[in-house]
C-alpha cells in the first residue's frame, strides 16, 4: 500500500465551506455512484471499528513531539518514491529539494525523525505515480472508491501499486521474506495519517447534507491542486487523506 500523507488539519468552520463546494460541484464524474456508496459505507464501518479506536489509542499514549517525529521518519523514508517520480515528471528543481531534504534529515535530523530541513526553509513535497501519469497526460478516468483505501480513480489506483517499485524498502522487505516490515510501516503511516484528520472528517460528517458527496468532491479537488504542485486555489480545502495504500511489491 502507498501511504498517504496527512499534514495541516483545518479551522473549526471549514468543514461547512467544503459542504458548499460538494453541493455546487455539477461534475461528480461517479457513473457507479450506487457501487462507491456501498464500499464508502463499508469503509466508514471499518474505520469506526478498527481504525479511529487505533488512531485514539496512539494520540493517547504519544505525545504531539513523539507523533510528529513519527510522521517525519515515515515521510524521509519514502523520499526515494518522491525523487524518482520527480525525475520522471522532468522537475528538476523540486528533484533537488527532495534530495537536500533527505540528506538534511537523515544526517542532522537523526535518521528523518526530526524535519530540520523544513526549519531551515526547504519545503517538503510529495508525489507518486499517479500524480506522474496525470503530468504525461493520462486521464483520471471516472471516481472510484477503492476498499479501505477510500477515493481514487483507475489511473490513481494503477499508479498506487506501482509505486511500491520505486520503493527500496518495500521493494527489499518482499524480497527477503520481511513483509511484516511493510505491512506495519504502512499500519503505522495509515494510523498516523487518520489521526490527524479524523476531527475534521467527523466535523465534515456532522455538517454535511451528504457526507459521500462531500468526500467525493474534496478528494478530488485536493487531488487536482497536488497535480498542479499546489497551485493556488479559490476556497481552501482541508487534507483528508487517510493513507492505507500499501507499498507492496510483487517477488
Amino acid at each position: 500500500m502507498r501511504p498517504v500523507l496527512a499534514d495541516d488539519v483545518v479551522a473549526t468552520d471549514q468543514p461547512v465551506v467544503v459542504v458548499q463546494l460538494a453541493q455546487a460541484t455539477p461534475d461528480a464524474n461517479d457513473p457507479i455512484e450506487p457501487v462507491n456508496r456501498a464500499i464508502f459505507a463499508f469503509n466508514e464501518f471499518i474505520y469506526a471499528l478498527l481504525i479511529r479506536p487505533m488512531a485514539e489509542f496512539y494520540v493517547l499514549v504519544l505525545p504531539q513531539e513523539a507523533r510528529d517525529g513519527v510522521k517525519n521518519f515515515l515521510t524521509n523514508v519514502r523520499t526515494p518514491v518522491v525523487l524518482a517520480n520527480d525525475l520522471l515528471q522532468g522537475e528538476g528543481q523540486r528533484a533537488w529539494i527532495t534530495t537536500e531534504r533527505f540528506v538534511i534529515n537523515s544526517t542532522v535530523g537523526i535518521g528523518g525523525l526530526i524535519d530540520v530541513a523544513k526549519m531551515w526553509g526547504i519545503e517538503g513535497h510529495d508525489e507518486d505515480v499517479g500524480q506522474t501519469f496525470a503530468v504525461w497526460g493520462a486521464p483520471e478516468g471516472f471516481y472510484l472508491v477503492l476498499p479501505v483505501l477510500g477515493p481514487s480513480n483507475p489511473r490513481d489506483a494503477i499508479g498506487q501499486f506501482l509505486d511500491g517499485y520505486l520503493d527500496p524498502v518495500s521493494y527489499w522487505a518482499s524480497n527477503t521474506d520481511r513483509e511484516e516490515i511493510t505491512w506495519g510501516r504502512t499500519l503505522l503511516r495509515g494510523v498516523d495519517s487518520y489521526s490527524r484528520v479524523m476531527d475534521d472528517l467527523k466535523k465534515l460528517k456532522d455538517t454535511s447534507i451528504d457526507y459521500y458527496a462531500a468526500v467525493r468532491s474534496i478528494s478530488r479537488q485536493k487531488r487536482e491542486a497536488e497535480i498542479r504542485n499546489g497551485a493556488p486555489q479559490d476556497t481552501p480545502l482541508p487534507d483528508i487523506k487517510y493513507d492505507f495504500n500499501a507499498e507492496l511489491t510483487t517477488r
